[in-house]
């Protein structure tokens, strides 16, 4: 018998390609025009690879800028690695897809919003009584945030 289909789990597959696939680019030929990103994402996460200090500093989540200076970016198909700078102190990162928690471009008014499975199960029965909420505010630099939770089982 069939399950369905799992619309929201397909959604969040492509959203994260997407988000590879321009990472990709960028590693490849640097950032063009006025593009930046700010990603947010999870540092609770037990594959997210940085430094004591940030994670003491950034217990749950940290939203890193890559703009002017970065080194080192590497996609895989689980995440990406990036050396940024702290203060004047190199640091490199590993940020699985999975940790994302959002990825804006405020150049081009772009952004996405994910959310973690957990919180979907906590809150899925919470959810079935209640109406659906606002949409998220809209972060820095005026982007529209696409929330894929509302599709998720």
């Amino acid at each position: 018998m069939a399950r369905g289909i799992d619309y929201g789990g397909m959604m969040h597959r492509a959203m994260v390609r997407l988000i590879a696939d321009v990472l990709a680019q960028v590693a490849a030929e640097g950032l063009p025009g006025e593009h930046h990103f700010f990603i947010t994402f999870d540092t609770r996460d037990p594959d997210v690879e940085m430094a004591d200090w940030l994670r003491a500093r950034y217990p749950e989540e940290m939203t890193i800028v890559i703009q002017h200076w970065f080194e080192n970016l590497e996609i895989s198909q689980d995440g990406f690695r990036i050396t940024l700078n702290f203060g004047d102190s190199p640091e490199p990162l590993y940020i699985p897809f999975d940790a994302l928690r959002t990825f804006v471009d405020p150049a081009v008014e772009f952004g996405l919003r994910f959310e973690n499975h957990e919180e979907d199960d906590e809150s899925a029965e919470e959810d079935e009584d209640e109406a659906e909420a606002p949409a998220p505010d809209t972060p820095p630099g005026g982007a529209e945030v696409v929330s894929l939770d509302k599709w998720r089982k």
